[in-house]
């Protein structure tokens, strides 16, 4: 089987913009193009590669091509970085996606990227950092931050350190709420924020602290606020108390109004970088900035 080059670029940009018209401005061609190169490559593998939604995604066989597609452009593009070494003006910058945890992105890892701007160009996929490693099954990135410390196939795994939560609210509100600090009855009444859904931090504190938890949390009051940055203004406007990064909340920082309801209450979540295996010379960099990064911040 010969797989075509232009036909995994097409499939790459349909998934990545979502649609084809999308894609064909990425790629510079007509839609009809981008479907016709679509549908030779489902007719060369004999199977159906993307589920025809707004915004399109791969089937489980498209997934495997993804992947492909993503590795052939991540090698083109350190081949073509390399041709261009000392001819400036003559390469473009390579473009890595990227999934990281929303709490990581809001802390600690723009800044250890940001000096590799002008040499890479990040597409960042945030996510709840137990569900990254999917977006790498995927192939819709190829390196991700990830709860997740078994490698994910075709990929090698690296500890980053935990990334420490401690529960904290507003000065005021907690003088309110815990008047005689984090009994197991101020607890119950006590209201939550919550990142969403998904975030089980509030919860696995408040199972460690409940003495009747499958029964208490039910009636506990949660705010949802999907976003790093309002999460912590919800806590600090006294919404709720909440598991806040310590990176967010450390003496001389930036929320000295945001005070500890429990000092022994620390949850800590573990950290691993995981990218594929591929020999090359731009997510390698990407992986030492980040591995540094995590050293000096994450506790180990």
């Amino acid at each position: 089987m010969d797989l075509d080059l232009g036909q995994l670029r097409a499939l790459s940009a349909a998934v990545s913009e979502g649609t084809f018209e999308a894609a064909a401005r990425a790629l510079h061609v007509t839609p009809s193009a981008v479907s016709q190169r679509l549908r030779a490559l489902e007719v060369t593998t004999g199977r159906v590669l993307l589920v025809r939604s707004k915004p399109v995604r791969p089937t489980a066989s498209g997934e495997v091509l993804l992947r492909l597609a993503r590795q052939v452009e991540l090698l083109a593009g350190d081949t073509l970085a390399e041709l261009d070494a000392g001819e400036p003006g003559t390469g473009g910058v390579q473009a890595l996606p990227v999934a990281v945890n929303a709490d990581s992105l809001a802390t600690w890892v723009l800044p250890a990227l940001a000096p590799l701007a002008g040499a890479v160009c990040f597409d960042i996929h945030r996510d709840d950092e137990g569900r990254t490693a999917e977006l790498l099954r995927s192939g819709a990135v190829v390196a991700a931050i990830t709860t997740e410390p078994d490698p994910v196939a075709g990929c090698s795994v690296a500890r980053l350190g935990a990334m420490r939560y401690r529960p904290v609210a507003a000065a005021a509100r907690a003088r309110q709420w815990f008047p005689d600090g984090p009994t197991a009855e101020a607890l119950a009444r006590a209201p939550v924020v919550a990142f969403d859904r998904e975030d089980d931090l509030q919860h696995r504190y408040l199972r460690q602290r409940l003495p009747d938890p499958e029964r208490a949390l039910p009636q506990v009051p949660v705010h949802h606020v999907p976003s790093s940055a309002d999460f912590l203004t919800a806590v600090r406007l006294g919404l709720g108390w909440g598991m806040v990064p310590e990176l967010q909340c450390r003496p001389g920082g930036t929320d000295g109004d945001l005070v500890e309801i429990d000092p022994a209450g620390a949850v800590d979540v573990t950290l691993h970088w995981q990218q594929w295996k591929l020999r090359s010379p731009s997510l390698d960099r990407v992986a030492t900035a980040i591995t540094d990064a995590a050293r000096r911040h994450l506790a180990q």
